[in-house]
């Protein structure tokens, strides 16, 4: 649910799943835990191109998922691409706003 009135795309309890999500890969990007994978994806020594290489993982098997109408599969690979999506977002220092202000020009 969101509060059109405001334009707020938050829902009506707080931010939603894919705010908290880019909250904690901006929190890993700024303090780089040891033990973390998404901080290990903002210091792996193939940089943005391990990144870019993952999005086209995660896309193939997304299509794959699809094809073969496995309705679970799909969801399971569409949260991988769009986790990884969004670490990309991060890199490139856009944020969740920037997306979601494209999305609403896009319908608005």
């Amino acid at each position: 649910m969101t509060d059109e009135t405001s334009g707020d795309r938050e829902s009506a309890d707080g931010p939603t799943v894919l705010d908290d999500l880019f909250s904690t890969i901006e929190e890993r990007k700024r303090e780089l835990p040891a033990d973390s994978y998404t901080a290990s994806l903002f210091t792996h020594e193939k940089g943005e191109n391990a990144v870019l290489e993952k999005i086209g993982e995660e896309t193939t098997e997304t299509i794959l998922a699809a094809k073969d109408d496995d309705d679970d599969e799909l969801l399971y690979e569409s949260g991988d691409l769009l986790y990884h999506l969004l670490v990309l977002l991060a890199m490139k220092d856009l944020d969740i706003d920037d997306l979601r202000e494209e999305l609403e020009s896009r319908f608005g």
